[in-house]
């Protein structure tokens, strides 16, 4: 949706904006769980009962009110713009995309487009990047409250202290985002704060056995990890929407990666072994990798767009005007040699 609005290098920032709240839910869930609990017993129900009953209702109440408020594209002309500014929003996204007949063809669903996301080897480096993100992200939130109780604290500061990691997470996606705009590049902001998540478990990984002697560094190297995990979401979706011409082919590309890149949530609910307590080698060290696997993925990207690229520099507009007609370049989309990659 973001896509329709937004111009390829005023995404990131929006996305980041959008996945704070997925930072700050995990800064607020935690405690707002351990509040509701305390309802233990109320209409005779138990506290983890209404943990699902009260968040439940109210996403199901937010859920029937967003059709009606939320609109979906300029075109739709919502009340809180004036048609001048419609038509500037919906100009500028026909021009992004080619013109109006690059713009009509890349809204059009087919099995070919199908085919063409799921042929597209571009998207699974992406699939890799993203488990960057989800594999030590969900790792850290299922597990993050024992991990601070290891260090000696009680249940309720263990919730209390699971604040600030997020809250640093959260600051930290919206300015690797605005950076990454701004500079007009992805491949730095998603490697740097990968970066980053390998240094925080490097920390944290040999001290954790011992993490009631090393209390400072260990907290420190959570913070660090949140910093690194945040930007990636958002950084990745942007990339890989960039990367893809058409309207069609970026919602279906970006709902194509971000399905594959959750699974990386489903083993990381798995990775931290009560057994290993309060080490975690196995948690820690699958984190540690998929950061790895990330940072290969970008350069690998980096280097194959950037050849890709020059390849394209290349080729002169007489030539391109010889070899395709205006028709076949509506239909190419990023394969067209007018197409650029964002790096």
């Amino acid at each position: 949706m973001l896509n329709k609005w937004y111009t390829k290098y005023e995404l990131a920032t929006r996305l980041a904006l959008f996945y704070t709240a997925s930072a700050l839910s995990g800064a607020f869930s935690g405690l707002l769980a351990y509040a509701i609990a305390k309802m233990d017993g109320v209409g005779g129900q138990e506290g983890w009962r209404w943990i699902f009953l009260l968040e439940g209702i109210a996403t199901v109440l937010m859920g029937a009110i967003t059709p009606f408020v939320l609109t979906d594209t300029p075109d739709r002309r919502p009340k809180w713009l004036t048609d001048e500014e419609c038509d500037y929003l919906t100009r500028r996204m026909v021009a992004q995309n080619g013109g109006e007949r690059a713009n009509k063809e890349g809204q059009k669903l087919t099995l070919a487009l199908l085919k063409d996301i799921v042929t597209d080897w571009q998207y699974y480096p992406m699939v890799l990047i993203y488990w960057s993100n989800t594999v030590p992200n969900y790792g850290m939130k299922f597990t993050l409250p024992t991990i601070i109780k290891n260090m000696g604290f009680s249940s309720s500061n263990a919730q209390l202290l699971s604040i600030p990691p997020y809250v640093a997470g959260a600051i930290s996606s919206v300015g690797f985002s605005i950076l990454s705009d701004k500079m007009r590049r992805r491949s730095y902001f998603l490697m740097i704060p990968q970066v980053i998540v390998v240094i925080s478990y490097c920390i944290i990984t040999p001290l954790s056995p011992r993490i009631k002697d090393y209390i400072g560094a260990c907290f420190f190297a959570v913070i660090l990890s949140n910093i690194g995990v945040y930007p990636i979401n958002p950084g990745t979706s942007s990339w890989a929407s960039n990367n893809s011409a058409g309207v069609a082919k970026r919602s279906v590309a970006l709902a194509f990666i971000l399905s594959l890149g959750n699974v990386g949530g489903i083993f990381a609910s798995y990775i931290f072994i009560d057994s290993e307590a309060p080490g975690y080698p196995t948690g820690f060290g699958v984190s540690m990798a998929a950061a790895f696997a990330g940072i290969i993925a970008v350069v690998f990207l980096d280097i194959y767009y950037k050849r890709i690229n020059k390849k394209r520099d290349k080729m002169s507009i007489e030539e391109i005007s010889e070899t395709y007609s205006q028709g076949d370049l509506a239909k190419l989309g990023n394969h067209s040699p007018l197409f650029r990659y964002t790096r």
